[in-house]
């Protein structure tokens, strides 16, 4: 069985935050590589670049009410995750 990863290796975000508690393959059975934000169905649901993918998720961390700063540094490590290390 795949071991789960502590943080989705797509955005960072701590997997025991996430309602689904992974994402989902195409064949619907659990991913635990990534989060229900970023991967559902198999494919993952932002289709753009590193860069663009931080700004996106520094945004929505301000609209969840973190701050600037914040969300800025918590979005600098995205590019060093699974997902995006090619």
């Amino acid at each position: 069985m795949e071991k789960p990863n502590k943080m989705c290796q797509s955005c960072g975000m701590p997997l025991s935050k996430d309602v689904e508690k992974g994402g989902t393959n195409a064949d619907g059975t659990k991913n635990l590589k990534y989060c229900s934000y970023c991967y559902q169905n198999g494919e993952f649901t932002f289709k753009g670049s590193v860069k663009e993918f931080q700004e996106f998720c520094r945004q929505k961390m301000v609209e969840q009410g973190h701050g600037k700063f914040t969300a800025w540094l918590f979005t600098r490590g995205v590019k060093r995750l699974e997902r995006w290390k090619n």
